[in-house]
């Protein structure tokens, strides 16, 4: 196996108590490995930051094909692949469809938190991959639930829990129904703000209101009145679509690094016919965009490193809206009260107080 101490998390964000593998993947591998399930076709779904795919390559597989939601993700395979010798040509790297898995005999799945992202991931495999294929799906403990099992075995017919090592379980399912049925994304509308949104399993909050970003869109008549604007990690596209709703006139960028998100903030703004208005665009933050070119930045941060909770992701992003944003422009940041983001927002520019309660704090930021 290659020397998991080598891999780096970058281009994602990395810190002390942030690793770039966990003891679930070298728990994957070697069960895959003892097992004789790592040859023939291969596909690493929910790999992070690549230890699954080139733990895979090491181990003997031939190829991989791989399905990362992040961007970032995506970028730090490739990095860690270069630094451990493996050339981009012994793995894909493929969107969620069942060509990610077509003919796969083994697929290693890190489980994700949420149950919407596992039943989408579920049911892609049960329905693209070969009819004897087995799914070695692993997660830490403390993350993992009965109602995984539940998932899984909506789409196979057994699911087979593994002993813990290293506070780490594997769920072995096999007997994929192939005739189950797929249901997503998933559609849900909302009266509140008149949008229909569309999500696919990964997407934080699904199909749902978020109420931070219902708190933020609350105040949407004081947003400054602006020809473009910018959607920073936009979800499911709620921020996008109702600001073009509203506003005739506007043009919205919504990006995004996760694969789910970008899908569904399109699928979002067609279903609401704002496709015209509503560019969407898979991107680490603000990459691309002209230093001091946008006039507003719209920001419902995620407070969520994976499973840990860290204020690294939202630093970047509100000193990503602060090179960005033109002279003048504002950032409407909506944050989870308790995060106190207020010093990091003070650093890119004035900032004052739009609403507050013991959930949700709203403020605008001028550069």
């Amino acid at each position: 196996m290659i020397d998991f101490g080598r891999l780096r998390r970058a281009p994602d964000i990395e810190a002390s108590n942030l690793a770039a593998y966990d003891a679930t993947d070298t728990y994957l591998l070697d069960f895959a490995a003892e097992r004789g399930l790592l040859s023939g076709a291969i596909t690493a779904l929910g790999d992070r930051h690549g230890a699954l795919t080139l733990g895979a390559l090491s181990g003997g597989a031939e190829h991989v094909r791989s399905h990362q939601d992040s961007i970032v993700h995506e970028r730090a395979l490739q990095g860690n692949a270069v630094t451990v010798g493996f050339s981009s040509d012994a793995f894909d790297q493929l969107p969620l469809s069942p060509e990610v898995v077509r003919d796969a005999r083994t697929v290693l799945m890190q489980l994700p938190r949420g149950l919407d992202a596992l039943d989408e991931l579920a049911a892609t495999v049960a329905v693209g991959a070969h009819p004897d294929t087995v799914l070695i799906a692993g997660g830490r403990v403390k993350h993992m639930t009965h109602a995984m099992n539940d998932v899984l075995l909506r789409y196979f017919d057994t699911v087979e829990p593994q002993h813990a090592r290293r506070k780490s379980r594997l769920l072995v399912a096999m007997g994929p129904k192939r005739d189950a049925a797929v249901q997503w994304p998933k559609r849900q509308h909302h009266a509140r703000f008149d949008v229909t949104l569309v999500a696919h399993g990964a997407v934080f909050g699904g199909a749902a209101l978020d109420p931070g970003a219902a708190t933020l869109l609350d105040h949407i008549d004081e947003f400054p009145d602006t020809p473009t604007a910018i959607d920073l990690g936009c979800g499911n596209g709620i921020l996008s679509v109702v600001l073009a709703k509203r506003r005739p006139d506007v043009h919205v960028l919504a990006t995004d690094v996760s694969s789910a998100a970008t899908t569904s903030a399109r699928l979002t703004a067609v279903e609401n016919g704002m496709q015209d208005r509503v560019d969407v665009r898979r991107a680490d933050g603000l990459e691309g965009i002209p230093v001091g070119s946008a006039p507003l930045i719209m920001l419902n941060p995620p407070f969520h490193l994976g499973a840990a909770v860290h204020k690294g992701m939202a630093e970047r992003l509100i000193e990503d809206a602060g090179r960005a944003l033109a002279p003048g422009g504002e950032l409407l940041c909506v944050w989870n009260s308790h995060l106190r983001y207020r010093p990091l927002l003070e650093r890119i520019g004035r900032t004052r107080q739009i609403a507050r309660n013991s959930t949700f704090t709203v403020t605008a930021t001028r550069a």
